[in-house]
């Protein structure tokens, strides 16, 4: 098994993912007309059905894309539907989608063939739009059917063609079941862990998102998949050790269908829908494949309530200290509690949609980090106008903030009310409730939740800036505003010791101090309140803020000028919301207790803490004391916590060795990624984090 899981891995490591022939032979029927149902579903179904199997040596859990464009086909493709392809998706709208997770538990327990059903009844009595739509949704399930029957047929061919007994006993078991599902319900674990692969590989193929490449989440497999493995354990049908060989397959399987630099994968614990908490055998083995796998992909959230039992958190701890990036630990009660207050119906049952956002599972089509904001930029936009007073500043600066609020809301409402007439996803429409109960296409405003989720960068920085603001211009009076302008926009030439006052002089965020933490709940408060006036288009529809930054503090930063904390032009911002990079002198708990001074609960868009540990101060009382600290943050209201244990060594190493270290994964900010594969800056940026001991 572990030969299995090695080289597979290696495999998913050195892949470089393509989905040519699907939009290939999908847009060799599809006219370009994002309004016409029939065609769509046509031109979809007979892609899929016309789409090659590909089945790696190994493998026991299939669906993954290949390149089988034929010499011809493919300068066919380049010359002619690959630009019909990019203007028909850019056509039919920019913006968000694949961050969230379907409803598992209804296509493992009513299987395609029983959504076909209900559709059929929906069809009956239903107008004449609505019924184009149902027929196209029937087509795009069929599709998915008939490309399973697709590689049945390959995985029998490949079993008479081979000589191995155990691998053409594998073969012959991979055709039977990709026979079954997801066509039907599934009826073992086996069958339920390749159904929900399939569809989720399918979903992926969304021709009207021809330049976006799809990261669906795999929503709390340790309770869908909780009675099939129960059942078939007790049963004798499957040990322990094969389940555990599946989920690491699957673990393997996103990473072949999600590109690095993204993030996709699933959550495990918290409560259920009753209210019971999920702390299983599956909620451990679902943690387990990180360490088994050693890939960037699944990115597993722990979902931690106080009633857990310790050796869940435990698990994830020993994880951590192992070097991996993942489970990040989220605090089930506080996310439940923003859920509910957004009159979420079931708060228990959400997703971390890439890195930390949180969105309804199997009921949402929710646009994450829409857009990201440059809280820095925003600060330095504020220095051009005259201020008096620090209140008469701070009077200034709200001024800006809520118009970059309004200005940003007016654009990504604008997007979405072009992909509600002119985009269509009626494959995904059929996995996401109310869309088939209404008859209302998911790009048309037929999810339960319609959310936008604009996200504020640089937090941190602004913080710091203020306090610097405040102190060295109108406490202290060292300086005037024009004068601090002066030296930012000269990115500090000639004003070194300025700078350095600035950076190391003035207390910053991160070291439990209350003069300075008080800012960044100041400034969250407000812009949850400004929020809160706005309305989207689709029904159902809020504006919820979040403070997290993937990998935008990087990017901001480039572009961004010199700024009040000390912080020089082109460096990151700050990685989430948490302190600036190496700024938290004071250790661990003082950052927890700086990060934990202002409320996350209605931030639900993301909250991200990211902390480094240095891999040299480890001992063995380390996991006792991470999950202490683990604790300690969740108790006081944090929203999720997020662990890099790695010594500085190894990452210089990396960078001048990158072939030798191609699989090591680092936390960035709320995802994780290959550090050989981030730019020198973002490489850099991760080395002057602050290493905390253990």
């Amino acid at each position: 098994m572990n030969q299995r899981i090695e080289s597979l891995r290696t495999v998913a490591l050195n892949r470089s993912l393509c989905q040519d022939e699907f939009y290939y032979r999908f847009y060799r029927r599809f006219s370009g007309n994002t309004g016409d149902y029939a065609a769509y579903g046509e031109a979809f179904r007979a892609a899929l059905a016309g789409l090659t199997p590909e089945i790696t040596p190994g493998e026991l859990i299939v669906g993954e894309f290949g390149c089988h464009l034929t010499e011809s086909e493919a300068a066919e493709w380049e010359s002619t539907y690959k630009s019909i392809a990019d203007k028909t998706s850019r056509f039919a709208g920019l913006g968000q989608d694949s961050h969230m997770a379907i409803d598992y538990e209804l296509l493992l327990r009513e299987g395609v063939e029983g959504i076909l059903r209900k559709i059929d009844g929906y069809m009956a009595a239903c107008s004449e739009e609505r019924r184009a739509f149902y027929a196209c949704c029937r087509e795009c399930l069929l599709g998915v059917v008939e490309h399973a029957r697709a590689y049945s047929r390959h995985a029998r061919n490949l079993a008479a063609q081979e000589a191995d007994p155990q691998r053409r006993s594998e073969l012959e078991r991979i055709a039977e079941i990709c026979e079954k599902v997801p066509a039907q319900p599934a009826a073992s674990f086996y069958e339920a862990v390749q159904s929900v692969h399939f569809v989720t590989y399918c979903l992926s193929m969304n021709p009207l998102r021809f330049f976006s490449w799809q990261q669906f989440q795999l929503g709390h497999p340790d309770r869908y998949l909780e009675p099939f493995y129960r059942r078939d354990l007790e049963s004798g049908k499957i040990t322990r050790e094969f389940a555990q060989l599946l989920l690491d397959l699957l673990g393997i399987q996103i990473n072949m269908r999600v590109c690095s630099g993204l993030s996709s994968g699933y959550m495990v614990g918290g409560r259920d829908a009753q209210g019971r908490v999920v702390a299983g055998e599956l909620t451990e083995m679902c943690m387990q494949v990180i360490d088994d796998i050693r890939l960037v992909y699944p990115a597993v959230g722990l979902c931690y309530t106080p009633e857990m039992p310790d050796s869940i958190l435990e698990k994830a701890c020993n994880i951590l200290l192992h070097g991996r990036s993942h489970p990040a630990i989220f605090n089930d009660d506080v996310i439940a509690a923003g859920l509910a207050s957004y009159g979420v119906e079931n708060p228990h049952d959400y997703i971390h949609s890439t890195c930390v956002e949180i969105t309804p599972v199997g009921t949402s089509n929710v646009w994450v980090a829409s857009p990201y904001t440059n809280m820095a930029q925003v600060l330095l936009d504020c220095l051009e106008r005259p201020c008096a007073s620090f209140r008469e500043f701070m009077d200034a600066l709200f001024v800006e903030i809520d118009d970059k609020i309004r200005i940003h809301f007016e654009e990504e409402n604008a997007y979405r009310r072009h992909r509600a007439a002119h985009s269509m996803n009626p494959l995904l429409s059929c996995f996401v409730h109310d869309c088939l109960e209404t008859g209302v296409d998911i790009e048309k405003g037929g999810a339960k939740y319609n959310w936008i989720m604009p996200s504020f960068v640089g937090m941190a920085n602004l913080v710091d800036s203020v306090y610097a603001v405040n102190e060295m211009v109108f406490r202290q009076k060292k300086l005037t505003l024009p004068k601090l302008k002066q030296a930012l926009d000269a990115n500090f030439e000639g004003y070194e010791p300025l700078r350095l006052e600035l950076l190391n002089a003035l207390p910053k965020y991160g070291n439990d101090n209350d003069d300075i933490d008080q800012y960044f709940g100041l400034f969250t408060e407000h812009i949850i309140a400004e929020c809160k006036k706005y309305t989207p288009v689709l029904p159902n529809a809020k504006l919820i803020p979040s403070v997290f930054c993937w990998i935008m503090h990087e990017r901001f930063g480039v572009e961004t000028g010199a700024t009040p904390d000390g912080r020089k032009a082109g460096f990151p911002l700050g990685d989430g919301s948490g302190p600036c990079q190496g700024r938290e002198k004071s250790g661990p708990t003082a950052s927890i207790l700086s990060s934990t001074k202002w409320q996350h609960q209605q931030l639900i868009g993301g909250v991200a803490v990211n902390m480094k540990f240095s891999r040299s101060s480890l001992g063995p009382d380390s996991a006792s004391v991470l999950m202490a600290l683990a604790k300690t943050y969740l108790a006081r209201g944090g929203f999720e916590f997020q662990i890099n244990v790695v010594d500085q060594e190894t990452l210089q190493k990396a960078r001048k060795n990158p072939e030798a270290y191609g699989d090591l994964v680092v936390r960035i900010g709320g995802y994780s990624d290959y550090f050989v594969r981030l730019t020198p800056e973002m490489q850099e940026e991760i080395l002057l984090r602050t290493a905390h001991g253990l």
